[in-house]
């Protein structure tokens, strides 16, 4: 492994932003939209963090994309204009009063997939300028309607008064290895067979939203009018091993000190609490470490991480710091207090990760 030298004055685990990276990534990702002639929405839910979104936002973003009532609740707060709640909502009468509120300070999206999710948002949203999207399944296979049906769940929306600006859809089934180009291929079939059912309806499509970081290279402007990538922004192990990336792009990691050791395997004192435990099947372990790109972690437990380095591997001794870089950045982030920003090998600013646990 290659010595790596922590920011002097962190304590272990925390997760560290190399701030450089980051801005890095999100002028990349904002230049290549623009090129592309595509809106950029990113998703918050990857950083939950208000000075991060702030930088998307000055570089060119469109607005924002959450996943929760509460996220976009915190990121109106902090003084985000334009948000996107990209999921099928279920407005009950409490999450109702809040939408409405919402749509009374900032320019609101909702998504909805059924005739039942449309009435519940009418109820709460009547009176109000929020618009929905109507979600398709471009073969992820989680939310969203068959593009076919897309005109009748538009219809349905519309007649219950709500404004009903397009369509969007999530192609999560290119997190895997060679699966990229296709899923952006079917994400774009489904949105222009989606929008196709809209405008047989009567109804104008004015977005066509998709995208994810692994396909993002591959969204096609000419099906697409918005992408909402969002691991981008720091990137991750799975982002390495898809090859959307390389480990220079990645911008977050764990700070992790050596608690043991035996032979070729070592024991971190950042467990599944600090680097999540979302693995997909096809990655090489818990979590990769870039300054030892052969080493994995291989078992994680509540405050443990296990790694096991290749023969004649230079091993850390017990106290060294070492970095982590999680599998799934999004899933570890939500499990910090704050992040701890470090540029030019010293911490700069320490942000809040205010979005932490806002799932309602």
């Amino acid at each position: 492994m290659e010595p790596w030298h922590p920011p002097q004055g962190v304590e272990t685990p925390c997760l560290l932003v190399d701030l450089d990276v980051l801005e890095r990534n999100v002028a990349a990702a904002a230049g290549a939209a623009r090129a592309a002639g595509l809106a950029l929405r990113p998703h918050a839910k990857t950083h939950k963090c208000p000075p991060i979104a702030a930088r998307q936002l000055a570089a060119g973003a469109a607005g924002l994309t959450v996943a929760t009532v509460a996220e976009a609740e915190v990121f109106a707060a902090a003084g985000a204009d334009d948000l996107f709640l990209a999921y099928p909502v279920w407005a009950s009468p409490a999450r109702g009063r809040r939408l409405r509120a919402l749509a009374e300070r900032v320019a609101l999206r909702v998504g909805v997939d059924s005739a039942e999710g449309a009435g519940a948002l009418a109820a709460a949203l009547a009176g109000t300028s929020a618009q929905v999207l109507v979600e398709v399944d471009s073969g992820h296979h989680r939310t969203g309607v068959h593009p076919a049906r897309a005109g009748a769940v538009a219809l349905a929306a519309a007649r219950v008064g709500l404004d009903v600006a397009g369509v969007f859809t999530f192609p999560g089934h290119g997190y895997g290895p060679g699966r990229r180009a296709a899923a952006a291929a079917q994400e774009a079939a489904a949105l222009l067979a989606a929008a196709r059912e809209m405008e047989r309806a009567g109804l104008p499509v004015r977005v066509r939203s998709g995208g994810s970081t692994p396909t993002l290279a591959d969204a096609d402007p000419g099906a697409l009018t918005e992408v909402r990538p969002g691991v981008y922004v720091f990137n991750d192990a799975q982002q390495v091993e898809l090859g959307t990336c390389s480990w220079a792009d990645v911008a977050l990691s764990a700070a992790a000190t050596v608690v043991s050791r035996t032979g070729p395997r070592v024991v971190l004192d950042a467990g599944s609490k600090v680097l999540g435990a979302d693995r997909p099947g096809w990655a090489s372990g818990f979590g990769r470490l870039p300054d030892g790109p052969d080493a994995r972690v291989t078992a994680l437990s509540e405050h443990h991480a296990t790694v096991e380095l290749p023969g004649g591997a230079p091993v850390p001794a017990v106290g060294e710091v070492v970095r982590v870089v999680p599998d799934h950045v999004c899933a570890a982030v939500n499990l910090a207090d704050e992040l701890v920003v470090v540029c030019g090998g010293a911490v700069v600013e320490r942000w809040p990760v205010a979005a932490r646990g806002a799932n309602t």
